[in-house]
């Protein structure tokens, strides 16, 4: 059973769909909900590459792109204040806000043991595959005196093998999410290096 299953599979209201918060609004929620600064960071890093994702690979407009960037920014907005009902909070509140349940559903689907909700879409599936991974690279920078410079993916898969380092990062869930995708590790690896390191 998972542990914060939320029992169900549909999220959103389909007449919402289109329907998007500004990113002004969903910072605004953000810096209410998320006092944790590293927590807001990993939520706009993971925001980035989505972002980035959507335009590059998906050939995605700037709407769709939004669309991916929000469920990034939104996916552990409730982890901080609620964290024995993550997930659930940040759903009804989007929910609440009558937002595109794609970007729900997305957020629902972010981590499947936990939630119960399998990534049934390609931002889904990213979402999944990103989640862990850009948590992960990040704290392979900070230890490095040159932080993201001069980073490669043969150095993250080296910490990936070490199960002392951030051993709080599922290396189960990470194989997992790749595994329902049709690019490598070292092809996300090194996507995640190259957009978030700007992000601060």
């Amino acid at each position: 059973m998972p542990v914060h299953a939320l029992n169900r599979t549909t999220f959103g209201d389909p007449k919402n769909a289109g329907k998007l918060m500004s990113l002004e609004e969903a910072h605004a929620l953000l810096n209410e909900w998320v006092p944790n600064e590293r927590l807001r960071l990993h939520m706009k890093q993971v925001a980035a590459v989505m972002k980035a994702w959507a335009l590059e690979k998906e050939n995605a407009d700037e709407t769709t792109a939004l669309k991916w960037e929000l469920a990034g920014l939104l996916h552990d907005a409730d982890w901080e204040k609620y964290p024995d009902d993550h997930c659930r909070i940040i759903i009804e509140e989007l929910e609440r806000r009558q937002i595109d349940p794609d970007i729900i559903r997305c957020i629902a689907s972010h981590g499947p043991r936990y939630f119960g909700v399998e990534p049934v879409s390609t931002m889904d599936k990213m979402i999944y595959a990103f989640d862990e991974l850009s948590g992960f690279v990040h704290a392979a920078a900070l230890i490095r005196p040159t932080k993201y410079e001069g980073m490669d993916v043969k150095s993250v898969l080296k910490k990936l093998k070490t199960p002392s380092f951030a051993s709080q990062v599922s290396r189960d869930d990470i194989a997992d999410a790749i595994s329902r995708i049709d690019y490598s590790l070292e092809e996300i690896i090194d996507f995640i290096i190259l957009h978030q390191q700007e992000v601060v």
